[in-house]
């Protein structure tokens, strides 16, 4: 029996399935930083307030309680007018529910990655029309799941990238993979025992 990488078409198609599956894991990746950096800028935005909402309140009491009356009071108008245009801002932006979207989409394509992953490890054993079959089965989920999802920006895919490709955020070598499975499913100790 011919193996399907062995065919002329049999690769084609081998290598469309894997560079769809690579653009899967960066849209992935990039969802799963736009979450992180949302957040984390959600929660950075939380503290300004916090803070300038203690600096404003001072300033109030400074005003009653200072000699310096009218030095305290500009800088208390200056931080509360810099809190009123937060506070503006935030309300415009919900970065959590933004946030979530994204999450909800790495989520949702998380599972798709999966049987891009089991489709290639089944590669050999299927038809090429079992293949072509499920290949657009999996366009297809991957279409639905990017037309309902908020577009990722340039600096998560920057992030991405790095991460990927510097980092190996997605990836695991064989001693990392044995570390994280019981002792009788680890390739080093059947290896040992052959």
């Amino acid at each position: 029996m011919e193996r399907n990488s062995q065919t002329e078409y049999g690769f084609q198609i081998e290598s469309q399935i894997r560079e769809a599956y690579g653009k899967l894991v960066y849209t992935y990746t990039c969802h799963n930083k736009m979450h992180h950096r949302l957040l984390k800028k959600n929660n950075n935005l939380k503290i300004w307030q916090i803070v300038l909402s203690a600096i404003s309140t001072v300033g109030f009491f400074g005003i009653v309680l200072s000699n310096h009356k009218d030095i305290v009071a500009i800088l208390s108008g200056i931080v509360s007018v810099i809190l009123l245009i937060l506070n503006a801002y935030t309300k415009n932006f919900d970065l959590v529910e933004s946030a979530q979207a994204h999450q909800k989409a790495a989520d949702a394509l998380w599972k798709v990655r999966e049987e891009y992953v089991s489709l290639l490890t089944d590669f050999e054993v299927l038809s090429q029309e079992e293949i072509m079959n499920i290949r657009t089965e999996l366009q297809n989920k991957t279409g639905d799941i990017y037309s309902q999802s908020p577009k990722t920006d340039g600096e998560s895919y920057k992030e991405a990238q790095k991460a990927l490709k510097t980092e190996e955020e997605q990836t695991f070598s064989e001693k990392e993979i044995d570390i994280l499975l019981p002792e009788p499913l680890r390739r080093c100790s059947r290896k040992l025992s052959n």
